[in-house]
Protein backbone atom coordinates (compact mmCIF):
# COMPACT_ATOMS: atom_id res chain seq x y z
CA UNK A 1 0.00 0.00 0.00
CA UNK A 2 1.17 3.21 -0.97
CA UNK A 3 2.54 5.82 2.01
CA UNK A 4 0.65 8.03 1.03
CA UNK A 5 -2.42 6.09 1.91
CA UNK A 6 -1.41 5.07 4.90
CA UNK A 7 -1.38 8.54 5.97
CA UNK A 8 -4.87 9.33 4.93
CA UNK A 9 -5.91 6.52 6.68
CA UNK A 10 -4.08 7.21 9.90
CA UNK A 11 -5.43 10.49 9.98
CA UNK A 12 -9.08 9.29 9.05
CA UNK A 13 -9.03 7.46 12.26
CA UNK A 14 -7.13 10.08 14.04
CA UNK A 15 -10.27 12.09 12.96
CA UNK A 16 -12.58 9.99 14.30
CA UNK A 17 -10.84 9.15 17.30
CA UNK A 18 -11.77 12.99 18.37
CA UNK A 19 -15.24 13.78 17.72
CA UNK A 20 -17.58 13.49 20.86
CA UNK A 21 -18.85 10.50 21.61
CA UNK A 22 -22.66 10.34 21.36
CA UNK A 23 -23.33 7.40 23.89
CA UNK A 24 -21.11 9.63 26.13
CA UNK A 25 -23.22 12.76 28.32
CA UNK A 26 -22.54 14.82 30.65
CA UNK A 27 -24.35 14.27 34.36
CA UNK A 28 -26.99 16.89 35.07
CA UNK A 29 -26.24 19.56 37.58
CA UNK A 30 -29.99 21.16 38.37
CA UNK A 31 -29.32 24.74 40.40
CA UNK A 32 -33.55 24.14 41.61
CA UNK A 33 -36.39 22.02 41.65
CA UNK A 34 -39.84 22.87 41.48
CA UNK A 35 -42.27 20.35 42.54
CA UNK A 36 -46.22 20.26 42.56
CA UNK A 37 -48.03 17.50 43.53
CA UNK A 38 -50.03 15.90 46.69
CA UNK A 39 -49.36 14.18 50.07
CA UNK A 40 -46.28 12.04 48.64
CA UNK A 41 -44.03 15.11 47.91
CA UNK A 42 -45.65 17.86 50.65
CA UNK A 43 -42.83 19.60 52.47
CA UNK A 44 -45.18 22.02 54.33
CA UNK A 45 -47.83 23.37 52.08
CA UNK A 46 -50.58 21.59 53.85
CA UNK A 47 -49.38 22.52 57.62
CA UNK A 48 -48.75 26.15 56.10
CA UNK A 49 -52.77 26.06 55.72
CA UNK A 50 -54.45 24.16 58.03
CA UNK A 51 -51.94 23.86 61.19
CA UNK A 52 -49.14 21.62 61.67
CA UNK A 53 -48.83 17.73 60.88
CA UNK A 54 -48.55 16.43 64.48
CA UNK A 55 -46.17 13.77 66.03
CA UNK A 56 -44.89 11.43 65.93
CA UNK A 57 -45.15 12.48 62.15
CA UNK A 58 -40.84 13.58 61.46
CA UNK A 59 -39.52 11.24 64.58
CA UNK A 60 -37.06 9.05 62.55
CA UNK A 61 -34.92 11.65 60.69
CA UNK A 62 -36.05 15.72 61.48
CA UNK A 63 -36.67 14.31 65.28
CA UNK A 64 -40.17 16.94 64.91
CA UNK A 65 -42.72 17.30 62.80
CA UNK A 66 -41.45 18.73 59.39
CA UNK A 67 -44.79 19.06 57.37
CA UNK A 68 -44.27 15.94 55.62
CA UNK A 69 -46.91 12.86 56.42
CA UNK A 70 -43.93 10.49 57.25
CA UNK A 71 -41.42 9.56 60.09
CA UNK A 72 -39.07 11.06 57.89
CA UNK A 73 -37.35 11.97 54.28
CA UNK A 74 -39.69 11.93 51.15
CA UNK A 75 -38.75 11.12 47.84
CA UNK A 76 -38.72 14.56 46.41
CA UNK A 77 -35.85 14.93 49.84
CA UNK A 78 -33.93 12.20 48.07
CA UNK A 79 -34.18 14.19 44.87
CA UNK A 80 -32.89 17.40 46.08
CA UNK A 81 -29.92 15.57 48.11
CA UNK A 82 -28.62 13.29 44.69
CA UNK A 83 -27.94 16.57 43.19
CA UNK A 84 -26.79 18.21 46.88
CA UNK A 85 -29.46 21.18 46.94
CA UNK A 86 -31.21 22.17 50.11
CA UNK A 87 -34.37 20.16 51.21
CA UNK A 88 -37.06 22.16 49.20
CA UNK A 89 -39.27 24.88 51.29
CA UNK A 90 -43.15 24.94 50.62
CA UNK A 91 -43.99 28.00 48.90
CA UNK A 92 -47.03 28.76 51.05
CA UNK A 93 -44.73 28.67 54.11
CA UNK A 94 -43.34 32.45 55.17
CA UNK A 95 -41.80 30.81 58.03
CA UNK A 96 -38.19 29.94 57.58
CA UNK A 97 -38.20 29.16 53.69
CA UNK A 98 -35.49 29.93 51.58
CA UNK A 99 -36.38 29.31 48.24
CA UNK A 100 -33.14 30.25 46.65
CA UNK A 101 -32.73 26.61 45.08
CA UNK A 102 -36.63 25.65 43.88
CA UNK A 103 -39.90 25.73 45.29
CA UNK A 104 -42.43 22.90 46.53
CA UNK A 105 -46.16 24.24 45.44
CA UNK A 106 -47.20 20.22 46.45
CA UNK A 107 -49.73 20.21 49.18
CA UNK A 108 -51.70 17.15 51.10
CA UNK A 109 -54.42 16.10 49.34
CA UNK A 110 -54.08 17.90 46.04
CA UNK A 111 -55.27 16.65 42.86
CA UNK A 112 -54.82 17.64 39.12
CA UNK A 113 -58.53 18.73 38.33
CA UNK A 114 -60.48 21.36 40.73
CA UNK A 115 -62.71 19.37 43.18
CA UNK A 116 -65.93 20.26 44.65
CA UNK A 117 -65.66 18.44 48.03
CA UNK A 118 -64.24 20.73 50.71
CA UNK A 119 -61.39 19.03 52.49
CA UNK A 120 -63.34 19.75 55.76
CA UNK A 121 -66.08 17.22 54.37
CA UNK A 122 -62.86 14.91 53.06
CA UNK A 123 -62.78 16.25 50.02
CA UNK A 124 -59.32 17.23 48.25
CA UNK A 125 -57.14 20.24 48.92
CA UNK A 126 -58.11 23.75 47.27
CA UNK A 127 -54.47 23.60 45.94
CA UNK A 128 -55.11 21.83 42.59
CA UNK A 129 -52.34 22.05 39.92
CA UNK A 130 -54.22 24.90 38.21
CA UNK A 131 -53.59 26.66 41.19
CA UNK A 132 -49.91 25.36 42.12
CA UNK A 133 -49.46 26.91 38.82
CA UNK A 134 -50.71 29.93 39.30
CA UNK A 135 -48.20 30.14 42.60
CA UNK A 136 -45.16 28.74 40.49
CA UNK A 137 -46.08 31.48 37.81
CA UNK A 138 -46.41 34.62 40.49
CA UNK A 139 -43.89 33.41 41.92
CA UNK A 140 -41.13 33.71 38.89
CA UNK A 141 -42.21 37.21 38.29
CA UNK A 142 -42.21 38.33 41.69
CA UNK A 143 -38.91 36.83 42.93
CA UNK A 144 -36.93 38.51 40.01
CA UNK A 145 -38.47 41.94 41.17
CA UNK A 146 -37.57 41.32 44.59
CA UNK A 147 -34.18 40.17 44.04
CA UNK A 148 -33.55 43.22 42.10
CA UNK A 149 -33.88 45.46 45.41
CA UNK A 150 -30.81 42.70 46.95
CA UNK A 151 -30.06 42.26 50.65
CA UNK A 152 -31.99 39.22 52.01
CA UNK A 153 -33.96 38.81 48.70
CA UNK A 154 -31.61 37.95 46.39
CA UNK A 155 -30.20 35.32 49.19
CA UNK A 156 -33.53 33.41 49.83
CA UNK A 157 -34.72 34.00 45.45
CA UNK A 158 -33.57 31.75 42.71
CA UNK A 159 -31.83 33.63 40.18
CA UNK A 160 -34.25 33.81 36.85
CA UNK A 161 -32.01 30.98 34.93
CA UNK A 162 -32.27 28.88 37.19
CA UNK A 163 -36.20 28.52 35.99
CA UNK A 164 -34.86 27.52 32.81
CA UNK A 165 -32.09 25.19 34.30
CA UNK A 166 -34.69 23.42 37.12
CA UNK A 167 -35.70 20.16 37.16
CA UNK A 168 -39.48 20.28 36.94
CA UNK A 169 -40.92 17.35 39.13
CA UNK A 170 -44.51 15.78 39.62
CA UNK A 171 -46.60 13.59 41.73
CA UNK A 172 -49.67 14.11 41.51
CA UNK A 173 -52.91 12.16 39.96
CA UNK A 174 -54.22 9.62 42.63
CA UNK A 175 -56.18 11.83 44.57
CA UNK A 176 -58.38 12.31 41.45
CA UNK A 177 -59.08 8.59 41.36
CA UNK A 178 -59.42 8.73 45.58
CA UNK A 179 -62.43 11.48 44.63
CA UNK A 180 -64.05 9.41 42.51
CA UNK A 181 -64.15 6.56 44.78
CA UNK A 182 -65.22 8.87 47.86
CA UNK A 183 -68.25 9.65 45.63
CA UNK A 184 -69.16 6.14 45.43
CA UNK A 185 -68.56 6.15 41.43
CA UNK A 186 -67.51 2.98 39.92
CA UNK A 187 -64.37 2.40 38.40
CA UNK A 188 -65.67 2.54 35.11
CA UNK A 189 -67.56 5.83 35.58
CA UNK A 190 -63.45 6.93 37.12
CA UNK A 191 -62.02 5.88 34.40
CA UNK A 192 -64.11 7.55 31.80
CA UNK A 193 -62.90 11.29 32.80
CA UNK A 194 -59.28 10.06 33.92
CA UNK A 195 -58.77 11.50 29.83
CA UNK A 196 -60.31 14.94 30.59
CA UNK A 197 -57.82 15.23 33.79
CA UNK A 198 -54.66 14.54 31.57
CA UNK A 199 -55.80 16.82 29.25
CA UNK A 200 -55.72 19.37 32.37
CA UNK A 201 -52.29 17.99 33.11
CA UNK A 202 -50.67 18.62 29.86
CA UNK A 203 -52.30 22.07 29.75
CA UNK A 204 -50.12 22.75 32.80
CA UNK A 205 -47.15 21.66 31.29
CA UNK A 206 -47.29 23.26 28.45
CA UNK A 207 -47.75 26.38 30.41
CA UNK A 208 -44.52 25.24 32.68
CA UNK A 209 -42.43 24.82 29.08
CA UNK A 210 -44.22 28.97 28.16
CA UNK A 211 -42.48 29.83 31.05
CA UNK A 212 -38.98 28.59 30.22
CA UNK A 213 -39.46 25.07 31.95
CA UNK A 214 -37.46 22.05 29.86
CA UNK A 215 -36.71 19.18 31.57
CA UNK A 216 -39.73 17.54 33.32
CA UNK A 217 -39.65 14.34 35.62
CA UNK A 218 -42.91 13.31 36.16
CA UNK A 219 -44.21 10.28 39.02
CA UNK A 220 -47.25 7.99 37.47
CA UNK A 221 -49.98 7.32 40.46
CA UNK A 222 -49.27 4.54 43.01
CA UNK A 223 -51.03 1.01 43.51
CA UNK A 224 -54.10 2.82 45.31
CA UNK A 225 -55.43 -1.31 45.59
CA UNK A 226 -52.31 -2.19 47.89
CA UNK A 227 -53.05 0.89 50.90
CA UNK A 228 -54.58 0.08 53.97
CA UNK A 229 -56.64 3.23 53.31
CA UNK A 230 -58.35 1.41 50.48
CA UNK A 231 -58.57 -1.61 51.77
CA UNK A 232 -60.20 -0.44 55.12
CA UNK A 233 -62.27 2.30 54.01
CA UNK A 234 -64.11 1.07 50.93
CA UNK A 235 -66.18 -2.52 50.09
CA UNK A 236 -64.17 -4.70 49.09
CA UNK A 237 -65.63 -8.25 48.17
CA UNK A 238 -62.83 -11.24 48.61
CA UNK A 239 -62.98 -11.82 44.30
CA UNK A 240 -61.61 -8.68 44.07
CA UNK A 241 -58.23 -9.39 45.93
CA UNK A 242 -55.15 -10.24 43.89
CA UNK A 243 -53.06 -13.38 45.54
CA UNK A 244 -50.75 -10.90 46.69
CA UNK A 245 -53.51 -9.08 49.25
CA UNK A 246 -54.53 -6.05 46.74
CA UNK A 247 -57.73 -4.93 45.17
CA UNK A 248 -57.46 -4.88 41.59
CA UNK A 249 -60.02 -2.48 41.15
CA UNK A 250 -58.02 0.45 43.06
CA UNK A 251 -55.29 -0.91 41.28
CA UNK A 252 -56.97 -1.16 37.73
CA UNK A 253 -58.00 2.69 37.84
CA UNK A 254 -54.42 3.88 38.92
CA UNK A 255 -53.17 1.45 36.10
CA UNK A 256 -55.57 3.30 33.58
CA UNK A 257 -54.23 6.73 34.57
CA UNK A 258 -51.06 5.77 34.31
CA UNK A 259 -51.41 4.53 30.67
CA UNK A 260 -52.88 7.57 29.69
CA UNK A 261 -50.37 10.01 31.48
CA UNK A 262 -47.92 8.03 29.23
CA UNK A 263 -49.51 8.81 25.95
CA UNK A 264 -49.59 12.15 27.30
CA UNK A 265 -46.23 12.60 27.84
CA UNK A 266 -45.34 10.88 24.39
CA UNK A 267 -47.87 13.38 22.81
CA UNK A 268 -46.24 16.36 24.73
CA UNK A 269 -42.44 15.38 23.78
CA UNK A 270 -43.76 15.98 20.07
CA UNK A 271 -45.45 19.60 21.08
CA UNK A 272 -42.68 20.45 23.05
CA UNK A 273 -39.74 19.98 21.07
CA UNK A 274 -36.45 21.35 22.99
CA UNK A 275 -38.51 19.78 26.22
CA UNK A 276 -36.94 16.82 28.24
CA UNK A 277 -40.18 14.51 29.50
CA UNK A 278 -39.17 11.60 31.42
CA UNK A 279 -42.43 8.94 33.01
CA UNK A 280 -40.99 7.76 35.98
CA UNK A 281 -42.93 4.04 36.81
CA UNK A 282 -43.51 4.73 40.40
CA UNK A 283 -46.62 1.84 40.60
CA UNK A 284 -43.88 -1.00 39.29
CA UNK A 285 -41.66 -0.25 41.64
CA UNK A 286 -44.59 0.39 44.74
CA UNK A 287 -46.15 -2.51 44.10
CA UNK A 288 -42.81 -4.77 43.68
CA UNK A 289 -42.04 -3.39 47.05
CA UNK A 290 -45.45 -4.12 48.78
CA UNK A 291 -45.94 -7.57 47.25
CA UNK A 292 -42.23 -8.71 47.48
CA UNK A 293 -41.18 -7.11 50.74
CA UNK A 294 -39.31 -9.84 52.17
CA UNK A 295 -36.98 -10.19 49.21
CA UNK A 296 -35.77 -6.78 49.90
CA UNK A 297 -35.55 -7.14 53.48
CA UNK A 298 -39.01 -4.64 54.64
CA UNK A 299 -41.64 -6.82 56.34
CA UNK A 300 -45.41 -6.39 57.37
CA UNK A 301 -45.85 -4.66 54.21
CA UNK A 302 -49.73 -4.13 55.18
CA UNK A 303 -49.56 -3.33 58.56
CA UNK A 304 -49.59 0.16 58.85
CA UNK A 305 -46.54 1.45 61.46
CA UNK A 306 -48.23 4.44 62.82
CA UNK A 307 -52.00 4.04 63.37
CA UNK A 308 -54.46 1.72 65.48
CA UNK A 309 -57.23 -1.29 65.65
CA UNK A 310 -58.31 -2.97 62.67
CA UNK A 311 -56.82 -5.76 60.30
CA UNK A 312 -54.34 -3.15 59.12
CA UNK A 313 -53.40 -1.66 62.09
CA UNK A 314 -55.85 1.69 60.31
CA UNK A 315 -59.20 3.48 61.43
CA UNK A 316 -60.25 6.29 59.34
CA UNK A 317 -60.76 8.07 62.57
CA UNK A 318 -57.64 6.95 64.68
CA UNK A 319 -55.36 8.77 62.37
CA UNK A 320 -51.64 9.52 63.35
CA UNK A 321 -50.68 11.67 65.28
CA UNK A 322 -54.13 12.04 66.76
CA UNK A 323 -54.75 12.81 70.85
CA UNK A 324 -57.22 12.37 72.36
CA UNK A 325 -58.21 13.85 76.36
CA UNK A 326 -59.44 10.42 77.97
CA UNK A 327 -60.09 11.40 82.05
CA UNK A 328 -58.72 14.41 81.76
CA UNK A 329 -55.34 13.39 80.62
CA UNK A 330 -54.05 13.45 76.59
CA UNK A 331 -53.63 10.16 75.30
CA UNK A 332 -51.82 9.18 72.11
CA UNK A 333 -54.35 7.28 70.19
CA UNK A 334 -51.69 5.94 67.38
CA UNK A 335 -48.41 4.11 68.40
CA UNK A 336 -45.50 3.74 66.29
CA UNK A 337 -44.21 0.28 65.31
CA UNK A 338 -40.25 -0.49 66.77
CA UNK A 339 -38.52 -0.57 64.07
CA UNK A 340 -39.56 1.62 61.08
CA UNK A 341 -36.50 0.65 58.61
CA UNK A 342 -38.07 -2.52 58.29
CA UNK A 343 -41.45 -1.59 57.52
CA UNK A 344 -43.20 -0.06 54.60
CA UNK A 345 -46.54 1.71 55.41
CA UNK A 346 -46.26 4.58 57.72
CA UNK A 347 -49.89 5.78 58.10
CA UNK A 348 -52.32 4.00 55.56
CA UNK A 349 -51.52 5.94 52.67
CA UNK A 350 -47.65 6.83 52.82
CA UNK A 351 -44.86 5.17 53.25
CA UNK A 352 -42.12 5.31 55.76
CA UNK A 353 -38.88 6.90 55.04
CA UNK A 354 -37.05 3.38 54.59
CA UNK A 355 -39.38 2.81 52.11
CA UNK A 356 -39.27 5.85 50.05
CA UNK A 357 -35.53 5.38 49.95
CA UNK A 358 -35.85 2.03 48.67
CA UNK A 359 -38.12 3.44 45.83
CA UNK A 360 -36.11 6.72 45.11
CA UNK A 361 -32.78 3.65 44.67
CA UNK A 362 -35.08 2.26 41.85
CA UNK A 363 -36.04 4.88 39.74
CA UNK A 364 -33.50 7.41 40.32
CA UNK A 365 -31.22 4.16 38.61
CA UNK A 366 -33.32 4.28 35.42
CA UNK A 367 -34.93 0.83 35.65
CA UNK A 368 -38.19 2.28 35.46
CA UNK A 369 -38.34 5.13 33.43
CA UNK A 370 -39.43 5.84 29.35
CA UNK A 371 -36.62 6.85 28.27
CA UNK A 372 -34.44 4.33 30.09
CA UNK A 373 -32.68 7.13 31.33
CA UNK A 374 -31.22 7.93 35.07
CA UNK A 375 -32.22 10.71 37.32
CA UNK A 376 -29.11 12.27 36.59
CA UNK A 377 -29.24 12.30 33.06
CA UNK A 378 -32.64 13.31 33.15
CA UNK A 379 -31.70 16.68 31.23
CA UNK A 380 -30.05 15.29 28.04
CA UNK A 381 -32.26 15.08 25.02
CA UNK A 382 -34.66 11.99 25.28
Amino acid sequence: MESHTLYAIFGLIISLALLPNPTISTKCSFPAIFNFGASNADTGGYSALFGQIPPPNGETYFYTPSGRICDGRLIIDFIAEKFGLPYLSAFLDSVGSNLSHGANFATVASSIGPQDMPIALGGNSPISLDVQFAQFSDFYRRSQILRKQGGVFEKLLPKEDYFSQALYTFDIGQNDLTAGYKKNLTTEQIKAYVPDVMGQFSNIIKKIYGEGGRIFWVHNASPLGCLPYFLDRFLITAGQMDKYGCASPFNEAAQYLNLKLKEALAQLRKDLPEARITYVDIYSVKYTLITQAKKYGFEKPFIVCCGQGGKYNYHLKNYCGLNKTIGGKEIVISNTCKDLSVRVNWDGTHFTEAANKWVFNQIASGSFTDPPISLDMACQRN
